[in-house]
């Protein structure tokens, strides 16, 4: 079974002719340059690839942290309504002079007690969503984490310092919910300077 249009390999062999394959066809050599422009491609491509990454990482930091400052502070609206309940709440203990609180029959104080649990309850509630209250009684007045109302002329304390709460103030998370109003003593001596230490 042969092919009859094939040639024959014995006929070629026999007149001394070497038989050749077609022959292999290199492909076009390449431009002078070419490395040097794909290199430059490459590294086109690379800066590009490397800017794409570190702008994705900046958008998942970003996102994270949004995310984190949704759960931390999402609440901070209905929370600022919730202080005006535990200020009543407060306002209604503060009401009741001391001395009616110790020679209160059973039935006041049993309402009384209660009114004081459920503020407490309401401020733990507060702070395991992340609100908590701050009273800066004594403290040096800071305008960041209080409200100054008044001045109170008091020799016996450093002017600026903070001698009456008028209301507490409540931080959430490391941010300013609402902020405390004070009275400030003025007239005293000045705060010490901070001592100045050169290296």
């Amino acid at each position: 079974m042969t092919d009859p249009n094939r040639p024959n390999d014995d006929a070629a062999a026999q007149s001394g002719e070497p038989v050749v394959s077609k022959p292999y066809i290199m492909p076009d050599d390449p431009e002078e340059g070419s490395v040097e422009a794909l290199t430059k491609e490459a590294a086109e491509a690379r800066d590009k690839m490397l800017r794409t990454l570190a702008e994705m990482e900046n958008l998942r930091k970003r996102t994270a942290k949004e995310v984190a400052d949704a759960r931390a502070y999402g609440i901070t609206g209905f929370a600022r309504d919730i202080l005006d309940i535990a200020d009543n709440l407060q306002r209604a203990l503060d009401a009741v002079p001391e001395e009616m609180k110790a020679s209160a029959d059973p039935a006041l104080k049993a309402f009384i007690e209660g009114v004081e649990l459920t503020e407490r309850s309401l401020l733990n509630t507060l702070e395991k969503n992340g609100v908590k209250k701050f009273d800066p009684s004594g403290e040096k007045f800071n305008p960041n984490f209080q409200q100054a109302m008044y001045e109170v002329p008091d020799a016996s304390v450093p002017a600026g310092t903070v001698v009456q709460v008028v209301q507490a103030g409540f931080m959430i998370g490391e941010r300013v919910l609402r902020p405390a109003l004070v009275g400030v003593s003025k007239g005293g001596a000045k705060a010490a300077p901070a001592a100045d230490v050169t290296i």
